[in-house]
């Protein structure tokens, strides 16, 4: 409610007010550039950028990018349509209406369905297929739709085109140079494409598309990056190890709950996915409580949300207490802990 009550003062976020331009020179089209990527100290324009890994640049949070203001809209959206849904007052839901009108259909204020040149890199890219995974802020306004169904926020031939935008960005990133080429990674940047567009294809009615990713995904994504001890080497790689390790995981368990929506299970430890996940699951649960002593490559042992969430996920989905125990460690540092929560039972 305290998150809600902040939204209803907000202005409406739009991506045509950036103050850069995407190369495409329609600013329509969002735009953001690589988190990891900075000016180049040695060259007095700074270009091209070089990379630090795991070392935000905080240029790319300033009006000259998109990716704050679509941050700041999807949680605004997901605020207000969840105090809408407790509370029943249509002007929580009135106002989800009027962000969600102005960033995705209004002509003069819409974002064109298409990631081109997220994630850019100054001096060497105008947009990069790692910036598909700019979306997954969007899968908060979908899940929000679904909320103000009942209300009047949106009308009926606006409902529909939500449904058309969501089903153009599914299109773009089937079919797009870095739509595929994301498709392709083998890191936490496949697992994400596999999680954002079986999301949007099931919201857009593409139901049909969502299952083949969703059945293939265990088989061509779980299997493939996790190990038989249930490290991913990939992630274990980068400087910010634990951090990817439980990005990936909290994106799988997020496949997981959508396969759900087409008869598939994910979970299932019988099947390669669910053996691979839960395996996963436990490679990062064997670190609770001595995360600070996890040794491979991490900038912040401080920052436990991520196994926090993987071990509640993984607590619930496994009807698993031990995992429930670890993450009652992490409950009180996290944000949870001021609503006085406890860890719920596990009953299957």
């Amino acid at each position: 409610m305290s998150r809600a009550s902040a939204a209803m003062l907000s202005a409406p976020y739009t991506v045509v007010d950036k103050t850069r331009a995407p190369a495409s020179g329609d600013r329509h089209d969002y735009l953001s550039i690589g988190p990891y990527w900075w000016p180049d100290p040695s060259r007095p324009d700074g270009l091209p950028y070089v990379r630090r890994d795991g070392e935000v640049n905080p240029e790319r949070s300033t009006d000259a990018f998109d990716a704050t203001d679509m941050d700041g809209m999807s949680l605004d959206v997901e605020a207000l349509a969840l105090a809408y849904y407790f509370t029943g007052d249509d002007a929580y839901a009135n106002k989800a209406g009027e962000l969600i009108r102005t960033w995705f259909l209004a002509p003069e204020t819409r974002m064109n369905p298409n990631l081109t040149h997220a994630q850019a890199v100054p001096g060497r890219e105008t947009g990069r297929a790692e910036g598909v995974i700019d979306a997954h802020r969007l899968t908060r306004v979908v899940e929000a739709l679904g909320l103000l169904e009942p209300s009047s926020a949106l009308t009926g031939p606006e409902r529909e085109a939500m449904r058309d935008w969501f089903d153009a960005l599914v299109t773009w990133m089937a079919t797009s140079p870095n739509g595929l080429a994301e498709k392709a990674a083998g890191n936490n940047h496949g697992v994400f494409f596999d999680r954002l567009i079986s999301h949007f294809a099931l919201f857009a009615g593409r139901t049909d598309l969502a299952r083949t990713v969703i059945e293939g995904f265990g088989r061509d994504r779980l299997v493939r990056q996790i190990e038989p001890d249930g490290r991913l080497p990939r992630e274990l790689a980068r400087t910010r190890s634990l951090h990817y390790s439980t990005w990936t995981l909290t994106a799988a368990f997020d496949v997981a709950d959508l396969a759900r929506c087409v008869g598939v299970d994910v979970l299932d430890p019988e099947t390669e996915g669910g053996q691979a996940l839960r395996s996963a699951t436990s490679f990062v649960a064997a670190w609770a409580g001595r995360e600070q002593e996890w040794p491979w490559p991490e900038r912040n042992l401080d920052e436990t949300e991520g196994l926090y969430e993987v071990l509640l996920r993984g607590a619930w989905a496994w009807s698993d207490a031990d995992l429930g125990a670890k993450a009652s460690l992490y409950h009180e540092r996290n944000a949870l802990s001021d609503l006085n929560l406890t860890v719920p039972a596990y009953a299957p």
